[in-house]
């Protein structure tokens, strides 16, 4: 794997409330040097990041029904819409964890089709493709939990499933990006994130299966591996 090919499985994510428009300028410039997956970033900012990585190769991802996942589903829905149409190519949206943990799996999957469908039909009026994540925020849920969602996830045509927000109880760890594997096949993505920050953790997360590592320290990552002649 070249440093390249390692930059390309890194969302380079910045999701501080306290984040300014200078920062997220910031964070865009540098990544469309180091070629990033996409940066990550609140909906408030999507236009700004769009604008900064236009032509760049760099997507914009942004978050909807996120941390908790308990907005309601016309808000979530609106948030995906609204982050599509000003300029976000993938949407990291966090399904609903109360009616999952209430055992409501009907209400789970009719909000998940509902917003999975407007990324859909708002990407097709936007004309532009977009990328569809569903944070399971598996600290807070049993294997057999975890595996009915992603089947779920896999059944109504999410791209990925993804581990964490990064602001649950835990974030990604090896266990669960191997159960996420295992439980979707070879074709569909799988995305870890939460507390994965050196170069050694993003590649034992690639190793368990992972195809996209959502991260605040990609350039701490990418300059590890700049070190190492593997990677040149």
């Amino acid at each position: 794997m070249t440093q390249r090919e390692l930059a390309a499985t890194l969302d380079m994510t910045l999701l501080k409330p306290s984040a300014a428009k200078t920062d997220i300028v910031s964070l865009c410039e540098r990544a469309v040097l180091l070629k990033p997956a996409a940066v990550c970033v609140f909906p408030i900012w999507v236009k700004t990041a769009a604008r900064v990585v236009a032509g760049s190769g760099v997507a914009v991802c942004t978050v909807a029904g996120f941390p908790t996942g308990c907005s309601v589903r016309g808000s979530k829905m609106h948030e995906v819409r609204a982050a599509i149409a000003g300029g976000a190519t993938e949407v990291d949206m966090v399904l609903n964890l109360g009616a999952l943990k209430t055992g409501d799996w009907g209400e789970v999957q009719r909000e998940l089709s509902d917003l999975l469908e407007t990324a859909r039909v708002t990407a097709m009026e936007v004309e532009r493709p977009v990328v569809t994540k569903v944070i399971l925020e598996c600290c807070y849920l049993t294997d057999d939990e975890k595996v009915r969602a992603a089947d779920l996830c896999q059944a109504l045509g999410a791209n990925f499933v993804k581990t964490s927000t990064g602001f649950g109880t835990g974030g990604a760890t090896l266990e669960d990006v191997r159960l996420l594997r295992k439980t979707v096949g070879p074709e569909m993505g799988v995305k870890a994130a939460g507390g994965i920050r050196t170069l050694e953790d993003a590649l034992a997360m690639l190793e368990a299966g992972a195809t996209r590592i959502g991260t605040s320290a990609a350039e701490t990552i990418l300059e590890e591996a700049s070190k190492l002649p593997e990677f040149a």
